[in-house]
């Protein structure tokens, strides 16, 4: 058995896809996986991306050529100064709420219509559709692909003003430095489409305190890199020729070293320049989102939109009154409202939901509503509503307002009401109807105190006087 602490060779035929010099003839090709080698190989100039080779201008080939994201040397500095231009005036935070608050049920279109959104793009709904045709061609050597040479024929007069539509117009001469900005746009765009999202998928089937940062160090969405040799090096006392395809094993490195910085976002002097970015749009879409992603394991729009209210089994109930439990929530989540008015802007994260003040007074109104229909619905023998909440899954625009006195009025007339209706019903029934309630589902006892639990929402938010936040932050 080879020891896993030093570099392997690799075996020709299954490095195709990197490894396949210009007559088509399987190149040597070798693989690191020690952190050391792998972070050396990543700065070493003599290893490059496998170059992209030349197309039409306009298509998906010639859209790999040239970006920064398959350039070296001076092209791939000057490349990454346009991307790192674009992302100079856009703001992480931003990003992130803008994130959260979408709804769309594909997050691949989400996180790059945000982005398109935030570079100032016209139709950015469209530009997402059409950078998720390009993304599947993005990585290919030798893409044949003629849907993804049409999306980039049709997103390059988007990306910048002043760029004649159709290929045949935008290869002129003059044309070329905004020409390549908004191809390195296009690569900005897929990168979102592809990398930011993946995280986020990976971060889900992770979980955690902090899944982002779990799945960056267990479950990269890269977990390989690739390089070729332009002229002979050596990396780990292991000599490299030219033309070598050289694989680096960024999963196995960073779970070698956990003391070490993760390599997902690569290391100098090719570090992602979005990489911030990236991780604030992962973020939103975690923290704030109603949709789902493709997994594996084939997770339900209704599985990723679960409440993280702590009450999965049945829940526990005592000797209280069921009809003085919902008054009693009420009361300590207007008595924290009351703290919310000078509310910051900034949302609270807790079980990794992001909630507000208004979020959390919608979510405790709909909770009590959901189980009141449930209760109302099962007394008159009717079947009960289908559960299509997004929940605490979902930050919508209204959720992020500010929170003003006349908000908790409404709030306090809003929820006082609601919990005379509970406590009303519950009063007037019997010990029987309490604990062997009609219908499918737990007794009206224990969905008494179910709902008695919505204070978890309030409790998110917290309370928010000066003293209170100065303490809490």
């Amino acid at each position: 058995m080879a020891d896993p602490t030093r570099p392997t060779a690799t075996d020709s035929t299954a490095t195709d896809a990197t490894g396949a010099d210009a007559t088509g003839a399987a190149a040597p090709a070798v693989s690191f996986d020690r952190y050391e080698d792998v972070t050396a190989a990543l700065a070493d100039p003599a290893l490059v991306p496998p170059p992209a080779g030349a197309g039409p201008v306009g298509g998906m080939a010639w859209l790999r050529a040239t970006v920064a994201r398959f350039s070296a040397g001076e092209r791939h500095a000057a490349r990454r100064a346009s991307v790192e231009a674009d992302l100079a005036g856009l703001d992480p935070e931003a990003l992130r709420l803008a994130a959260a608050a979408g709804f769309e049920a594909d997050v691949r279109v989400r996180a790059v219509r945000v982005l398109a959104q935030a570079l100032g793009l016209a139709e950015p709904g469209a530009v997402a559709r059409a950078v998720g045709v390009v993304a599947r061609a993005y990585f290919v050597e030798r893409p044949e692909d003629p849907e993804a040479d049409a999306a980039v024929a049709w997103l390059l007069p988007r990306m910048l003003p002043g760029i004649p539509a159709g290929a045949g117009g935008v290869g002129r001469a003059g044309d070329t430095g905004d020409v390549e900005r908004a191809a390195n746009r296009i690569g900005l765009l897929v990168q979102a489409c592809d990398a930011t999202v993946t995280l986020v998928e990976h971060a889900r089937r992770v979980g955690g305190a902090d899944p982002v940062a779990a799945a960056l160090r267990h479950d990269p969405p890269v977990r390989v890199m690739r390089r070729r040799a332009v002229r002979a090096t050596v990396v780990g006392g292991v000599p490299v020729v030219a033309g070598t395809a050289v694989l680096l094993d960024v999963a196995a490195a960073q779970a070698g070293r956990p003391d070490l910085p993760p390599l997902t976002f690569g290391a100098a002097p090719r570090l992602c320049p979005g990489r911030t970015h990236a991780l604030a749009i992962a973020a939103g879409v975690l923290h704030g989102a109603s949709g789902v992603l493709p997994s594996a394991e084939g997770a339900s729009a209704e599985d990723a939109s679960a409440e993280s209210v702590p009450t999965e089994d049945a829940p526990a109930t005592d000797d209280r009154d069921p009809a003085g439990l919902v008054p009693a929530m009420v009361e300590q989540v207007l008595a924290l409202a009351a703290t919310w008015t000078g509310w910051d802007g900034h949302p609270a994260t807790t079980d990794g939901r992001m909630y507000t003040p208004h979020k959390a007074v919608r979510r405790v109104t709909d909770h009590l509503l959901d189980h009141l229909a449930e209760l109302e619905a099962r007394l008159a023998g009717e079947p009960t509503q289908p559960d299509h909440w997004h929940a605490s899954a979902a930050t919508t625009p209204a959720d992020l307002a500010p929170f003003t006195p006349a908000d908790l009025d409404e709030a306090r007339s809003r929820l006082t009401r609601l919990a005379r209706i509970w406590s009303v019903r519950l009063a007037v029934l019997t010990p029987e109807q309490l604990d062997r309630s009609p219908g499918t589902g737990w007794s009206f006892r224990q969905l008494a105190f179910h709902v008695a639990e919505s204070a978890y929402y309030a409790n998110a938010v917290g309370d928010l006087r000066p003293h209170e936040r100065t303490t809490a932050r």
